[in-house]
């Protein structure tokens, strides 16, 4: 008998010593104060997992994933999370100051505080509009200081894999050469400013007919080159209707033209049709002139031309940005 307790014993020592076998997935849990939805979306390409969220904003679930940044949205706000199986993170934040108060505990904190950390900087320093205002010495100076602000965080971050800080300081590179190449292009485009504008010519009319830019003469041209498929584009929608409204009757047409591709003709007729979109709507037909001439590289994109045909803003500011109406303001529209 004392052989046979023995054995036992030392049989439960040495389980009790066996190092546990690592989780392959994730874990996320925690608690949302303010919470915009039931639901908090898991996704990268395409949405990974949906995780219910209780009425008292409370969660947790598993997943299965690829090491790598995923996005979290609530229905209203989104943040980065770097995700790896074997994680296993509490997440807390109140919506009602998601980038301030997002704190990740657990498993995996380190990475995921780090990002929230970096998404704050980003927020605080890079308001693009300013950014875009100053001279090539001022934009230089400010990126770069920011560039070793994100240097600074990360090195003085611990417990990152060598992977994952690779691929930040990858990432905090190409977000530098993103923004000179956004100043580059900023700057041709504000040359641009009170040289005749490009045309476009006989653009399908939604409401029949064809429409060119020169029918417009002498009025203020307000162009939203858009698509269907573009989300940002149709985020603008509400926001440009209630412009036009306001702006109904005065010296300013508001041109809308889709540049979807051929095999879309019917899905632009349908949104029109459907959303009672206002203004004049074109259809581009699959001609690039007048994109390419404006060096569109991302929609939506607003454009202002004088009742000359001449180009005040080629990148003017949307109708979600008051700076548009300010902007019509000066000129009197």
């Amino acid at each position: 008998m004392k052989n046979l307790i023995y054995l036992l014993s030392i049989t439960l020592v040495l389980v009790s010593c066996q190092k546990e076998a690592p989780k392959d997935y994730v874990t996320l849990s925690g608690t949302i104060t303010n919470q915009n939805s039931d639901s908090l979306i898991v996704a990268q390409r395409d949405i990974i997992k949906t995780i219910k969220v209780k009425p008292d904003g409370t969660f947790s679930d598993t997943l299965k994933v690829e090491s790598g940044t995923y996005i979290i949205f609530d229905g209203t706000e989104r943040a980065s999370v770097y995700l790896k199986n074997g994680y296993d993170l509490n997440i807390s934040l109140d919506t009602k100051q998601f980038d301030e108060t997002i704190i990740f505990k657990g498993l995996g904190e380190d990475a995921n505080n780090y990002l929230a950390k970096k998404a704050l900087l980003v927020e605080n320093t890079f308001d693009l509009n300013s950014l875009l205002s100053l001279d090539q010495t001022g934009f230089d100076t400010k990126v770069n200081t920011v560039k070793k602000d994100f240097e600074t965080l990360l090195a003085n971050t611990k417990n990152l894999d060598s992977t994952f800080i690779s691929n930040e300081k990858k990432q905090n590179q190409g977000i530098s050469e993103e923004l000179m190449a956004i100043y580059k292009q900023n700057q041709g485009l504000l040359a641009l400013k009170g040289q005749e504008s490009p045309k476009f010519m006989d653009y399908e009319n939604f409401s029949g007919g064809t429409t060119s830019l020169n029918d417009f003469k002498g009025k203020y041209v307000y162009i939203d080159l858009w698509a269907t498929w573009c989300g940002p584009c149709k985020a603008e929608i509400p926001f440009l209707q209630k412009v036009e409204k306001n702006y109904h009757g005065k010296n300013i047409e508001f041109v809308s033209i889709s540049i979807d591709r051929p095999n879309a003709y019917n899905a632009w007729r349908t949104m029109v049709k459907e959303k009672q979109l206002s203004g004049v709507q074109l259809y581009a037909k699959g001609d690039q002139s007048f994109t390419s001439a404006y060096k569109v590289t991302g929609i939506p994109r607003f454009i202002l031309i004088s009742p000359e045909g001449n180009i005040v803003d080629a990148d003017a500011p949307r109708p979600s940005d008051p700076a548009l109406i300010n902007l019509f303001n000066e000129l009197k529209v």
